[in-house]
């Protein structure tokens, strides 16, 4: 078993707190902005689609940067914590992700891209390049 420093892990649990917090960030700006009628064309709707990819990037990046599913699986967990009271209509009728071809590709889209950027991150093998650097390739 590996032994870290107590910076070691105060830095790798600031990098788990940013990435959460990126996560809430994505999901409060997607969650007004993905049914912008000024940019959908036609019947696709293009911001909606436009979120779910840079949420399957974001969280598959996190993964891979950090070498762990923890990663993608924190910043999924912000998008989706801020993801879900929008979808829920409150007593006034107030509704931030409606019904219709938009808010269902946006929700149902986020939680796919959500699944797979998880499942194809890589497991926990060797620590971060934020606690360990790249590795130094031979020079000859």
């Amino acid at each position: 078993m590996e032994h870290r420093s107590q910076a070691e892990s105060a830095l790798g649990g600031a990098a788990y707190g940013m990435l959460f917090v990126l996560g809430v960030v994505m999901g409060v700006v997607g969650g007004f902005t993905h049914s912008d009628p000024a940019s959908q064309t036609g019947p696709v709707p293009v911001p909606a689609i436009g979120w779910v990819l840079a949420l399957l990037v974001v969280c598959l990046g996190a993964g891979r940067l950090m070498r762990s599913r923890l990663a993608a699986f924190v910043t999924a967990l912000g998008w989706l914590l801020v993801t879900m009271p929008f979808a829920l209509k409150l007593g006034a009728g107030d509704l931030v992700i409606a019904d219709g071809v938009p808010g269902y590709v946006y929700l149902y889209g986020g939680l796919v891209a959500a699944v797979a950027a998880y499942l194809l991150s890589p497991t926990s093998r060797g620590g971060s390049w934020l606690l360990h650097g790249y590795p130094q390739k031979n020079s000859m």
